[in-house]
């Protein structure tokens, strides 16, 4: 059963769905069975007609991601002995309906096969699946619901063959249904399913905003919004593109009047200031470069608004001026001295390597000190760009930075839940062309989300498929803990499925010892292994935490036995 050739057909109990009041639509057969449409999943390879259309637009970047993921697994078909490795899909809408795009993994090697458009693909082809409601017939007598097509392929049943039937909650496709499958089933959409009045329909609701806990805004950002949420919360910003497509014009679109500090012909002196001796005294006198004395006049004078210092031509700088450039953005000070302003921010560009012969490689180091946003100019936004007078500029208010929790609690949750199911995103691969992942990133990305609310703008610091994956958990019903606390939710809150309410308990452990007991009584709701999740959570291998647990857990049995 290591083989990843077979098919699925899900089954629940019916109870888990008839007492949800929403996006469930159903009705009776003619043969008085009872059908169900409950959540969406990827079912049926789109025409011929349409694979072409949507390959067109997708590499034209006009494709709208809605926000949700569907997951596959990344193994070859034929890797039998490495387990299961999530592939997380995007969810594109086109002309009203919903798709994804998927690489064919089959057995049958360099060999064609027909797919139920008709037409022959080979392994490594992409292929376009549409995104639909899924249909499932319920045994009333048994209490049980089976979804009426296989759904989902591609996953085996366990990486080893020598598992035993008690062994089947450590299987691998009961790990995929439960942190995989269950999510991508149930995930938010606006669009309400509705069958035609006259097909007997016995129950329909109108699908409801799930719970938001972060107040976050998960539209679609362009990257000049990106530009300014990163500025906004205090993260340097490094514009890529070749030669004339306007960095610069959208730096002086948020600060008409911005330091710019042409790298590839600075010099130490007049980067890094200089040190004069003082024949009168005898000592030496440190004298601040000349940018830095009229960047600090700037931010005295508009102390309300946020004021840019631009390191252009980076990349064509030499790796000295390269490292001078690195200790501003990393400590925010010049030559160790000379602090800059509390509202001044940084934002540098380049040439990539292909564009620029003479580019050099950016250190890893430094090249991680930023949100990336890579600059494609087109005619639509060549124009908007254009027609823009310059009394239009945007100039950014400078705010003082409120007291937050050192990260922001929805990172927090995703990183914990992904490690707990044996993911390491705190730190991905860094190949120096696109963002990775690692500590100093996220604690970056917190800033923004505090600022900005706006998960989508985390590509410029840990890359697209993070963040998509990221956005998608943050879309999950969940409760934070200042709903907890202040009892913020109802019984209904609490139907939630197995992946959500993983993501409650994981985002729930960051609560702080005062209220642990308060947060703590409301996961025993939640079921029993959900709450041991928590404690091994909330713990984090500290021995004066695990006493405590302790005493709680003891304190609960106590109550238990009285109460009997």
């Amino acid at each position: 059963m290591s083989y990843r050739y077979g098919c699925g057909r899900p089954a629940l109990p019916y109870s888990s769905i008839s007492s949800i009041s929403t996006n469930v639509v159903s009705r009776r057969a003619n043969d008085g069975i009872l059908e169900i449409e409950y959540g969406y999943y990827p079912q049926t390879v789109a025409s011929v007609d349409l694979q072409v259309q949507l390959e067109r637009a997708f590499n034209f970047g006009s494709l709208i991601r809605t926000g949700n993921t569907y997951t596959t697994d990344s193994r070859p078909y034929d890797a039998y002995d490495q387990t299961f490795q999530a592939l997380v899909h995007d969810e594109y809408e086109y002309n009203g309906k919903r798709y994804i795009r998927v690489k064919a993994n089959s057995d049958y090697g360099s060999r064609e096969f027909t797919l139920s458009n008709g037409k022959n693909y080979r392994n490594g082809d992409f292929v376009w699946v549409e995104v639909e409601p899924v249909k499932w017939l319920v045994d009333e007598q048994e209490g049980i619901a089976i979804s009426e097509k296989l759904i989902f392929a591609g996953v085996q049943f366990n990486r080893t063959r020598d598992y035993k039937t008690a062994n089947w909650l450590n299987t691998d496709i009961k790990k995929f249904l439960d942190q995989h499958l269950s999510h991508d089933l149930l995930q938010i959409r606006d669009l309400v399913q509705n069958l035609d009045a006259q097909n007997n329909i016995i129950d329909k609701h109108a699908v409801t905003r799930k719970r938001n806990p972060y107040g976050f805004n998960f539209d679609r950002v362009s990257e000049e919004d990106i530009i300014k949420g990163a500025i906004k919360g205090n993260v340097a910003v490094f514009l890529h593109g070749r030669s004339s497509e306007g960095k610069s014009a959208r730096v002086k679109q948020l600060d008409p009047d911005c330091e710019i500090i042409y790298l590839r012909n600075a010099t130490p002196e007049s980067l890094n200031g200089k040190s004069v001796y003082n024949s009168e005294t005898g000592e030496m006198i440190d004298v601040p470069p000349t940018w830095l004395k009229k960047l600090k006049q700037k931010c005295e004078v508009e102390p309300d608004k946020i004021h840019i210092v631009f390191f252009d031509e980076i990349t064509n700088a030499l790796p000295s001026i390269q490292g001078m450039a690195f200790n501003i953005v990393l400590d925010g000070e010049v030559n160790g001295i000379w602090k800059l302003p509390e509202n001044a921010r940084i934002v540098a560009a380049g040439n990539d390597l292909n564009d620029s012969l003479a580019a050099n490689t950016m250190a890893e180091p430094l090249f991680n000190r930023f949100a990336h946003v890579y600059i494609n100019t087109t005619v639509d936004s060549w124009l908007k760009w254009a027609s823009m007078p310059k009394e239009a500029y945007e100039r950014l208010d400078y705010e003082e930075e409120d007291i937050q929790a050192k990260i922001h609690p929805a990172i927090y949750a995703y990183i914990a839940y992904k490690s707990y199911k044996g993911e390491d995103v705190l730190r991905t691969a860094y190949n120096g062309e696109k963002p990775n992942a690692d500590p100093r990133k996220w604690e970056m990305a917190s800033k923004i989300l505090y600022k900005a609310k706006q998960p989508e703008m985390l590509r410029a610091l840990v890359g697209e498929d993070l963040t998509s994956d990221f956005t998608a958990f943050c879309r999950q019903q969940v409760i934070s803990v200042d709903d907890v606390i202040n009892g913020n939710y109802n019984d209904g809150d609490l139907e939630m499925n197995v992946a959500e309410k993983f993501a409650t308990a994981v985002g729930l452990s960051a609560v702080y010892e005062e209220n642990l007991e308060t947060v703590r009584n409301f996961v025993k709701k939640l079921g029993a292994e959900i709450c041991a999740t928590f404690d091994n959570l909330w713990i984090h291998g500290d021995e004066s935490r695990l006493e405590y647990i302790a005493e709680l857990r003891t304190a609960s049995l106590s109550e238990g036995g009285i109460r009997r």
